[in-house]
């Protein structure tokens, strides 16, 4: 059935692939703007998205844009460029930010974009590119009340877990707590996994033993599922994205003058990878780099134990 709204959407990456085909699949009409990477534009193309040139042209045409981005200095590029959507924002033009952004540039923006008569909203996202395609994302959303009302049928599309955090710039310092959290236990199933193969328990066994009692949880059951049985696919987030999003939350700690020893360390992790070169990897596979800053080799220890 069609819809009311045309959607705009920039960013049609890991997840924003799936994000905008869940909008088509629910009567929208669409319009993308990708990078350089044409294979997600071509397929939403097929699916009867249309391509916009710039952001302004976006803004021009469409009365919610959605960004997908990977930091805060490519939504400011995005929004404040020659030829962003401030350039092309109109009265009542909604923008969705799903990125994991910093709450700060937030306020910004969102100032920014109101004195054009144009609302923005932090939207960022949970879970994995998976359910960006089954369309059952989780959604903290900043906002006010009236246009979560309005936009809330829009991001059911692709969302099944969308909860009203509060005002604008809330969702994002929400999410920023998130990762936080799933970073933090990164780092520390990195740190145990080598420590218990340096005594001699097997990653298999530590996924047994742990995986079967209270302590477990599905970011455990994914990291394991790359520390054990070596699956590079399982969670496709970058230790680059991962170490960002741990500066973020140490800016916000420091602003709001709160002791952030947990935050500072599991960012030394992250930030000690990507000045090795190899922020690409995706976040399970610091258990390997973990390994190696004790000479240890994770590929070796993976396979004792393991069925």
């Amino acid at each position: 059935m069609a819809q009311d709204m045309t959607i705009g959407f920039i960013g049609v990456g890991f997840m924003g692939h799936g994000m905008a085909s869940n909008l088509i699949k629910g009567g929208y009409p669409v319009w993308i703007k990708g990078n350089r990477n044409r294979a997600p534009i071509e397929s939403l193309i097929a699916k009867g998205a249309q391509e916009a040139a710039t952001p302004r042209e976006m803004a021009q045409h469409c009365d919610v844009i959605h960004l997908c981005l990977s930091k805060s200095p490519q939504v400011e590029a995005v929004i404040r460029g020659d030829d962003g959507i401030l350039a092309g924002a109109r009265n009542g033009l909604i923008v969705i930010d799903t990125t994991t952004a910093d709450p700060t540039s937030t306020a910004v923006l969102a100032g920014e974009l109101d004195a054009k008569g144009a609302t923005f909203v932090d939207a960022p996202l949970g879970r994995t590119p998976k359910e960006a395609e089954a369309g059952t994302l989780d959604a903290m959303v900043g906002c006010d009340g009236a246009t979560f009302a309005k936009i809330k049928p829009v991001l059911e599309c692709w969302a099944g877990n969308i909860t009203h955090v509060g005002d604008t710039g809330s969702g994002h310092q929400m999410k920023l707590l998130m990762n936080f959290i799933s970073m933090g236990y990164a780092a520390l199933y990195a740190e145990a996994t080598v420590l218990g193969a340096s005594v001699g328990l097997p990653p298999s066994k530590v996924r047994e033993v742990i995986g079967s009692s209270r302590l477990s949880n599905g970011f455990f059951d994914t990291f394991m599922t790359y520390a054990v049985d070596r699956d590079r696919e399982i969670h496709k987030f970058t230790i680059e994205n991962a170490s960002k999003d741990l500066r973020y939350v140490n800016a916000m700690a420091a602003e709001a003058g709160i002791v952030n020893v947990m935050a500072g360390a599991a960012k030394h992790y992250f930030t000690h990878v990507e000045a090795l070169g190899q922020g690409g990897d995706y976040v399970p596979m610091l258990v390997d780099h973990v390994a190696r800053m004790n000479g240890m080799d994770m590929e070796v220890e993976a396979a004792k134990g393991r069925d």
